[in-house]
This record gives C-alpha cells, sequence and structure tokens, in this order.
C-alpha cells in the first residue's frame, strides 16, 4: 500500500457519489441493498452515548479518508476509530512500523496526511 494519500475534493466526492448512486444505484461499489438500515430504535450506550450499532472500522490508513469513512457507514458502520493524527506530520517513517519478535507493537508516529488534511477528511465524511 503507497503511504500517499490525496484527497478528492468536496465536490468531487458528492459529483462521484450521486452520478454513481443515479446511473448504478451503488455508491463506492456498494450496491443499495447492501446498505444498513436500522429497523427499530434500540441504541447501545457507549462513552454515555447512544450508539445504533458497535461496529466500525479500526484506525488505519482507510479511516483518513472521506471516501471510506462513508463507505463504512453506508454498511453498518457507526462507532468509528479513526487513526490518530500527528501534529509531527513532517517525520519520515520506515514502514511497515510493526514490531511482533514476541509481542505486536505499532511502532509507528506517522500519518499519511497533514493535520489540515486530515481534518477536512474528517468533515467532509
Amino acid at each position: 500500500m503507497s503511504d500517499v494519500m490525496i484527497p478528492i475534493p468536496f465536490n468531487h466526492l458528492l459529483t462521484w457519489i450521486v452520478n454513481e448512486y443515479q446511473s448504478e444505484e451503488t455508491i463506492f461499489g456498494i450496491p443499495k441493498g447492501k446498505f444498513y438500515f436500522k429497523k427499530d430504535d434500540s441504541a447501545f450506550q457507549i462513552f454515555d452515548e447512544a450508539c445504533e450499532t458497535v461496529l466500525g472500522p479500526a484506525a488505519g490508513p482507510h479511516t483518513q479518508v472521506a471516501q471510506n469513512l462513508v463507505a463504512a457507514y453506508l454498511t453498518g458502520g457507526r462507532f468509528f476509530e479513526l487513526k490518530t493524527v500527528q501534529i509531527m506530520d513532517e517525520l519520515e517513517i520506515e514502514k511497515p512500523c510493526i514490531d511482533a519478535e514476541h509481542e505486536t507493537y505499532n511502532t509507528e508516529w506517522s500519518t499519511e496526511l497533514t493535520v489540515p488534511q486530515a481534518y477536512d477528511e474528517y468533515v467532509k465524511a
């Protein structure tokens, strides 16, 4: 996987979603029939907040771009673990950054996006 991510401008993202849905009844390749629709009003309590499901994506590069967050939401993700965005976003870190000799640790201090880019992606999603 490349560690270079290029955010899609908001207007392009919306155009992509609308055009794909109108022509294919899919969004990011996910068919309308696979969209998650809650069937009742039950909810889980998490951190004193109501959450429709306890499912959602774990933190990683995929949770830094808006289209992946939208895709996760469409398929039932409601609890999102967003990747920590580092203030020192200009550091060059060798990847992969996993130390798994005895126990597994993620040893990186890296981010694929700058802090302003990550903020924009979360707002777009």
